[in-house]
Parts: structure tokens; sequence; C-alpha cells
């Protein structure tokens, strides 16, 4: 066939001028939907004049594949996909010996953490964490290693562009690097740190290996290594002094309290860029009250807006981290302090080491495990995340809201013991607190201290889950209608209500031209995609959770599809019931 020929002749060292044209031919010739994809991006790759914006277009469009899957014998530009399915990193083999397979099957994901080893060190974390210059813990260190070497094999994906030898390969990466846009690069000179431990699929690798009570015991010690690791001791030196500004932090709720709740959002990804706190206090007669305030991380920049609203003017005026603290550090000396997952206790720890103050020795949980012992059945289904609990426990609350996640942690950990929590309502919170009598501030002061019993039996059963109304429905912005050609390529169209959505989270028709602001999108799956939209084409730029939308949903040619606006750049999608 032309493009067995053309894919063939291409790989050689030396390109004919003959046959490169013969293929741009045979491209022209051939019926585009008879060519075998991986076959017709190559060609496409291989007869390009190796412009950077066409090598970045077709790095962001191509289809992620499995690490071993790299080529054993070609080399050129490639790039590393995380768990959530998004391009992290561009890199390329620009040393003449050295494959794709061995760069990213191998040194990538095999080698040794902090070594520009993406895979190995973004996911040095939790269970599969190690400190490789520790010799007391070498044994435990290299289980979790492996460990990680297996997670990325399952979980983790690579995008690769072949290219002759003739190439100046790292001229390209620089250029094509100078152009990507930040999401693309966020791990290119360390700009994200590790992630947080992805329990449901590590869980599910576990499964896989069949590992006996030796590993698990040993990759437990390094997750409590990992713990101690992120939030032991700070040997800093005594807090600067610093003018302290005239604010006022609200009053913490006076006790008793039988245990606490706490969770934060963050502004970016440095962990201890705190913006905001929320403690949830949970009294003998199992009623919650919540206290809630935002804080100024002193920070330019912000990431996750989109998720949790909060941006620096709605910071403007509100206590910093270092005026909160002795608030929190009273309030909750000696108590027990659940949080959902470790991210909390070491996002305090790395506000306190951004403030050089010593780090409070809270009696810190973690709710996550009280659920998976709770309700076992969600391992694998769906996991123990709030979103998930959420809909399985028939909890409401307004998730990426600290005070509102903090009340979700304590209502798991008060369900899991058999109780039902009485909420006092509405909670104590801080929005913007004024500085000085000439400055215009929104100040929420409400002391209604009313009492909402919830009225259900503890072991009253709950309703299924599609009897469970959905809360903060949000504003509907469109509907769309899906049509045969949206369910064989996977996407959705929203020419109706394009203009809806925000203007700079509009890009143009290729990857390469992305907008630089991207919107959340809810779509029901265990993890929320972000994305921009193509202008051209008006549909979500990512599509790969689309498929599995559809399948989930049975979504079929005629059927109808709402969205919402949930929050500023935050939608959710969803199949509308066929009467």
């Amino acid at each position: 066939m032309p493009w067995e020929f053309c894919a063939k002749s291409l790989m050689t060292k030396a390109v004919s001028p003959f046959t490169v044209p013969s293929c741009r031919l045979a491209l022209a010739v051939w019926p585009i939907q008879l060519l075998p994809l991986a076959e017709f991006q190559l060609i496409r790759i291989l007869t390009m004049r190796f412009a950077a914006e066409d090598l970045l277009s077709a790095l962001l469009e191509a289809s992620p594949r499995p690490t071993a899957q790299a080529p054993r014998d070609a080399r050129g530009l490639y790039g590393l996909v995380d768990h959530h399915g998004d391009l992290r990193y561009i890199g390329s083999t620009s040393s003449t010996d050295q494959t794709f397979y061995e760069r990213i099957h191998q040194r990538h994901r095999t080698g040794s953490e902090g070594m520009s080893h993406y895979f190995s060190q973004m996911y040095n974390t939790g269970r599969m964490w190690r400190d490789r210059k520790d010799g007391l813990t070498k044994a435990d260190g290299d289980i979790a290693k492996a460990l990680r070497n297996e997670f990325v094999v399952d979980h983790c994906r690579a995008v690769w562009l072949p290219m002759p030898d003739t190439a100046d390969i790292a001229r390209l990466e620089a250029e094509v690097l100078s152009l990507a846009p930040d999401h693309a690069i966020a791990w290119n000179r360390r700009r994200m740190q590790a992630y947080d431990e992805p329990v449901d699929l590590v869980e599910a690798t576990l499964r896989r290996l069949g590992w006996g009570a030796r590993e698990l015991a040993a990759i437990e010690r390094q997750r409590l290594r990992y713990l101690s690791a992120m939030v032991g001791p700070i040997s800093a030196p005594a807090p600067k002094s610093a003018a302290i500004r005239q604010t006022r932090v609200t009053p913490f709720p006076k006790g008793p309290f039988c245990f606490f709740a706490l969770d934060v959002e963050t502004a970016n990804n440095d962990r201890g860029s705190i913006c905001q706190i929320g403690v949830a206090c949970v009294r003998p007669d199992n009623s919650i009250e919540t206290w809630v305030t935002y804080v100024d991380p002193q920070v330019e920049r912000w990431v996750f807006t989109y998720l949790h609203g909060i941006s620096a003017r709605t910071v403007k005026g509100a206590p910093t981290f270092a005026e909160v603290l002795p608030v929190l550090r009273d309030a909750l000396s000696g108590a027990t302090v659940y949080q959902h997952s470790g991210f909390d206790r070491s996002a305090v720890a790395a506000a306190c080491g951004n403030c050089d103050l010593p780090v409070p020795e809270w009696d810190w949980r973690d709710s996550v495990h009280v659920a998976r012992a709770a309700w076992p059945e969600l391992r694998g289904n769906g996991g123990h995340g709030l979103a998930s609990l959420k809909q399985h426990l028939g909890l409401v609350f307004e998730h990426h809201d600290a005070g509102e996640d903090a009340r979700a942690a304590a209502e798991v950990v008060l369900r899991a013991e058999g109780f039902q929590p009485v909420r006092m309502q509405p909670s104590v919170q801080t929005a913007r607190t004024a500085i000085a009598e000439d400055e215009d501030f929104d100040l929420f002061d409400d002391h209604d201290d009313t009492v909402m019993v919830i009225r259900e039996a503890p072991v009253a059963p709950l309703p299924p889950p599609d009897e469970i109304p959905r809360q903060h429905t949000g504003r509907l912005i469109g509907t769309a209608e899906i049509t045969q050609g949206n369910i064989d390529n996977n996407h959705i169209y929203l020419r109706s209500f394009f203009e809806e959505f925000p203007a700079d989270a509009i890009g143009g028709s290729n990857r390469a031209s992305a907008a630089q602001r991207e919107i959340a999108v809810d779509w029901g799956g265990n993890t929320v995609v972000t994305t921009d939209l193509d202008g051209a084409k008006k549909f979500f730029r990512k599509r790969g959770w689309i498929r599995e939308f559809f399948d989930r949903h049975g979504v079929r040619a005629g059927d109808m599809v709402t969205v919402e606006e949930i929050a500023p750049y935050s939608y959710r999608v969803a199949p509308q019931r066929r009467s």
C-alpha cells in the first residue's frame, strides 16, 4: 500500500527528494478513512517541514498510548501524559543513541526521582514514595518504587513524533517549548509539585499485582514516612518580626467539641498558598458548627480560581496565614483533626514553612481511611473521594468550598460511626475583612444560631443514586442534540450557545493555538476535566472523556445533553433523561 511504502521510506536516515513528493501524492489520493491512524500521523509528521507550530499541534493532538508501546527504533519529540489524561511534559531524544522506548518507558518511568525522570518524580508520593538517599529504608523504598513503576504502566501515557536523524531535534524541541501552553509543560523544570497519591488507581494496580502481606506492609510504612517527611518538624529560624496589619480574624466557636475536620483551598500548585480554611466543629450531640475564613496567600499566580472561584480580589483585605494560625493553634490543640486525604495536613505544614512558623502538633486523622472501612463497595467503583461519597451517601454540600468540604468530611466520619449529623446553620464565615475605614469590603457577620435537625433515623436506608435530587443545579446555558457523528468522533457541538462561554477560554482551531485559560467540566466521572474550547469547531477541545460519558449514560443519536454553569469557569455536562 502507498502508506506502507511511505512510512518505511521516511523512517530511513536519508529521505530521498523523490520519496517525499511521492508520499505527499499518496496522501492526497489515498482515502484518509482507509489509512490506519498511527501510520497516517507518522507520514504527516515525517512529510512536514518541521515547523515548530506544526510539531506542537501534532503533539497536542496525538492520541496518548501506553509507555511500553514507545518505539524502540525511533527518535524525535515526545510528551508525557499524567493519570488525568493531560499532557504535562514535552521533551526529546536529542541524543543519537537514545530511543523513545529508552527515554520514556525506562528513564522517565523507572529512573530515580529528582534526576529529571518525570514520571518517577511526579508520582513519588504516598505508598509509592521513597527517599533514595536513606539506606535504612532501602528495602521498603525499593518495593514502593516498584509499585510506582507499575502504576505508571497502568495509568500514565505518552505521545511521540518520530523524526529522521538528520533533523535538528534539540533546536526543534527548544522552539516547541517556547510556543507550548503552560499546562502542557507544567512538569518541565519542575513547575508542579508531586501529585497526592491517586489512592483508588494505586489500589487498582495493587489488585493486578496481587502483592502479599510483606509488600503491603512495606508500602504502608513508606506512606507513613512520606507523611512524616511532609509535615515533620521544621528547623527554621525564629519567626520574623513584621508589621501586623489591623485585621480581625473571626473568633472560633466555643466548645466543647468531640473532634474537628479541616479543609483548605489553595491558589496554585504551591501547597502553602492557602486561600481559604474551613473547620467543621462536631459537638457531643453530633451537631456541626462550621468556621470559615478566607486567607490572603500573598501570591501573584492564581491557578485554581476556575475550581473554587477564589481570586486575588476575593481575598483582598483577608488575614494572612500567619494571622490565622494562632487562632487555629489554640482551638485545635490536643484535639482530633480529620482531613479527607493527606493534602490538608501537608498544606498547613507548607504554609508554616513559608511563614517561618513551627508546624502545629495536632492529632491528624484521615476520613478517607474511615470511609474505606465503612463502605468497601466503593473501592474501584467511584472511590472514596468527597464527590463519590456525596452521591453514595446523599450528602448536601458545595464541593471545593473549604467550609463545605470540612463539614462533609465530618459527616462522613459520623455516618461511618452510625450517627446522623445535626447541622448548625448557617456557618460562621469571614469573607473580606476591613483594614481601614476608608476601604469598602464585604463583611459577612451573621450570628443566627438556628439549629436544623435532620430527622432521619441513623440506620435508614439511602435512596438509590438516581433518586437523590441534584443539588446546586446552576444556570442552564444550553442544550445540544447528539448526532451519530458526535458519537463516532467523541465530541459535543456547542454551537447554539457557544457565546455563553468566557471569551478567554476559547482558542483557535488546533492545540497550538489553545487558550491560556481553561474551564472545568464535571461530566459525572471520577475526575473533573480541564480544557479550553475550540473556537473553530465549537466544542470542548479535550475529548477523551466523552466516549466514557456516552457509554456510561447510554447516549444515542437524537438524545439531548445539557450544559450548566455551576461556578465561574466551571460547568456540568449531563444527559437529559428520555421521557
